[in-house]
């Protein structure tokens, strides 16, 4: 069956018919027994070899039996169903502000507890993961994407086709072009995604890793933005204390690390997520950054209506006119080529 398809029964109760086929095949096969005859040497009859006829004779009983199952199965009025959800909810309408700045690129998230040790990846790779996560644990949330550098910018606007937003996400790159960290316009430009929406909860995600130091608008402009919006803003910082690996291609000794301070401002992200009502985290590690975006999708619930719909096919027709074609067929055998005269 495709997928999404499944068969039933409509009239279960016809199945009980089939014990009758057992019994017709009893009774023809009674009544077609041959006559015996009584003679006195049969002998001469081992030579002869039974023709084509005589090897199918069997043929009209077969289809007669095979016609009579079709039919009571048709009786059962077999149907394919084809069942599908449609999904009704006012939902939430989210937009993730991703930071792609240079600093971005510090390799400190993987690094192990006491040691100078690190995982190869950046930042930014981990921050795409999760929210690659966070994607697919929504159902029927618009979800919107905008990153920042030095200035700001809508990759995706709000969409249900998570899909299409992932592919987006797995372009998202360092940036070299417009370096810098230009927080509120960052999130001046998510919730001018937000503004027209009329979803029940609108949501800003704002990830970033260093301080605001460039663009037009003031990060706390930004935030009271939000707040006579009506939209809600959870800061996200992430970079391990002290200082960070960064990788960076010299000239002269080639691919190597290079330290440098974490500069991250907390109270800034703080007093974004206090004035719109939303909250503050800090992830100074990979599985942090992970539980930080679970505990946001348990936050931001979503009541969902669920409606099944069904569509049934009847499938009596497939079976009933094989079996009705049985047995015309059985009938004109029996009435010419395996006809029997007494």
């Amino acid at each position: 069956m495709p997928d999404g398809q499944t068969l039933r029964l409509a009239a279960p109760w016809a199945l009980a018919l089939l014990v009758l086929v057992p019994l017709a095949f009893f009774w023809a096969w009674r009544k077609a027994r041959p006559p015996r005859l009584v003679f006195s040497d049969v002998r001469l009859l081992d030579t002869v070899r039974p023709g084509w006829r005589a090897r199918l004779r069997g043929l009209p009983l077969a289809m007669r039996l095979l016609a009579l199952v079709l039919l009571v199965v048709a009786l059962g009025r077999p149907q394919a169903e084809n069942r599908w959800e449609e999904v009704l909810s006012e939902g939430v309408d989210i937009v993730i502000a991703l930071d792609q700045s240079g600093s971005m690129a510090a390799v400190d998230l993987g690094r192990k507890p006491g040691g100078r040790t690190f995982d190869p990846v950046s930042r930014l790779d981990y921050a795409r993961r999760v929210v690659e996560e966070f994607i697919a644990g929504r159902q029927a949330d618009r979800i919107g994407l905008v990153v920042f550098a030095g200035r700001a910018f809508t990759r995706c606007p709000l969409t249900l086709d998570y899909g299409l937003l992932n592919q987006i996400l797995e372009t998202i790159t360092i940036t070299r072009r417009y370096d810098g960290t230009a927080i509120g316009m960052g999130l001046a430009t998510s919730v001018n995604r937000l503004k027209d929406s009329e979803a029940r909860s609108r949501v800003v995600i704002l990830v970033t890793d260093g301080r605001n130091n460039a663009g037009d608008i003031d990060p706390e402009t930004a935030a009271r933005l939000a707040q006579t919006l009506g939209v809600k803003v959870y800061t996200v910082g992430v970079g391990t204390e002290g200082v960070a690996p960064i990788p960076v291609d010299d000239p002269v000794f080639g691919p190597r690390y290079v330290f440098q301070p974490v500069d991250l401002d907390e109270d800034t992200l703080r007093s974004i997520a206090d004035i719109t009502d939303g909250r503050y985290f800090r992830a100074t590690d990979a599985r942090t950054l992970e539980e930080i975006f679970k505990r946001i999708n348990e936050m931001e619930t979503t009541e969902v209506l669920v409606k099944e719909r069904v569509r049934r096919t009847e499938l009596f027709p497939l079976l009933a006119l094989p079996g009705v074609f049985l047995l015309l067929m059985e009938a004109g055998l029996g009435w010419t080529v395996f006809r029997q005269v007494p």
